[in-house]
């Protein structure tokens, strides 16, 4: 066997820094934070806020975020499943639903930062890019920029719906068309017209009638929930006009009202008292009595 050298030697190891945790998981671009969180010396202890999107499998969150040595802040949020509330009860994580929670996010942070009637954003949606202006003697807009987190942010993507969601809500967020859904690299020029149709669900009217008619018993088990909650195809863009209007028209979190039970449930066990315990040991020790005079009487027997 030739030689080999020793590439990582022991002062290697002893010197080796771990990277921080969330690297470690794999949950957070530290690269792509520092750019977000970092804030300018002059703006001294100004907050730098964060528009958080994220999707799971079955929920979207968006949320409005700035960041402190002790942590993040989380001043404003709002989920997909709060849609129910507006009469959205299925396809919770398209695009168009993600549309529906971007809205719904900058409604309610306008609200609560007294901007809602002054920055009412774009109320008539035909899918063209919106950039709202500054109103004179009025506050600034609420500026915020996108966390996409680990998300790929190609052209389509589902996050971008939040982020269209929140600007026609009225938030000043730096961005570009360029990664809407039907932007188009050769022509570059965003197609308004898909877009809208996106926004309203239109791709997902053009699935269930396409599946209606090639594959009806497909259709009553890939859309149940949706032909359980009376939803046509022909009816989806109507609903999602509605359920825009009713979040304009109260964007406000209702806080569950939870009630206290009535037995109270406790999985560890009771310690018990001084006086359990003291009767307890006096039982032990009379079965040990017992016991013991039963066996002395066995053997008087044997004898």
């Amino acid at each position: 066997m030739g030689y080999v050298k020793v590439v990582k030697t022991s002062p290697y190891f002893s010197r080796f820094q771990v990277k921080y945790r969330r690297r470690r998981e794999g949950k957070t671009d530290y690269r792509a934070r520092l750019r977000l969180v970092k804030q300018d010396k002059n703006k001294y202890n100004s907050h730098k806020y964060r528009m958080v999107v994220r999707f799971s499998k079955k929920d979207i969150t968006c949320q409005i975020v700035y960041a402190t040595i002790a942590g993040d802040v989380c001043v404003c949020a709002a989920y997909s499943h709060e849609l129910p509330k507006y009469g959205l009860s299925v396809g919770l994580t398209n695009y168009a639903a993600g549309y529906a929670t971007g809205l719904l996010l900058a409604r309610r942070v306008l609200t609560k930062f007294g901007l809602a009637d002054t920055y009412k954003g774009c109320q008539e949606v035909d899918g063209e890019d919106y950039h709202v202006e500054e109103e004179d003697d009025a506050p600034r807009p609420f500026y915020c920029l996108l966390d996409t987190g680990l998300k790929r942010t190609s052209t389509g993507s589902k996050v971008f719906s939040a982020l269209k969601g929140a600007l026609d809500g009225g938030l000043d967020i730096p961005h570009n068309e360029k990664r809407f859904v039907g932007y188009e690299a050769s022509e570059k020029a965003l197609d308004a017209e898909v877009l809208r149709r996106y926004i309203f669900g239109g791709h997902v009217q053009e699935y269930m009638e396409t599946m209606e008619e090639e594959e009806p018993e497909k259709y009553q088990s890939h859309f149940a929930r949706y032909v359980e909650a009376g939803i046509e195809p022909d009816s989806i863009e109507d609903l999602f006009v509605s359920v825009h209007e009713k979040i304009r028209a109260d964007p406000s979190h209702t806080k569950k009202e939870r009630t206290v039970p009535a037995e109270k449930k406790n999985w560890n066990q009771i310690k018990s008292t001084y006086a359990e315990r003291k009767e307890r040991l006096k039982a032990k020790l009379e079965a040990l009595a017992e016991a013991n005079e039963d066996e002395d009487e066995e053997e008087e027997s044997d004898e």
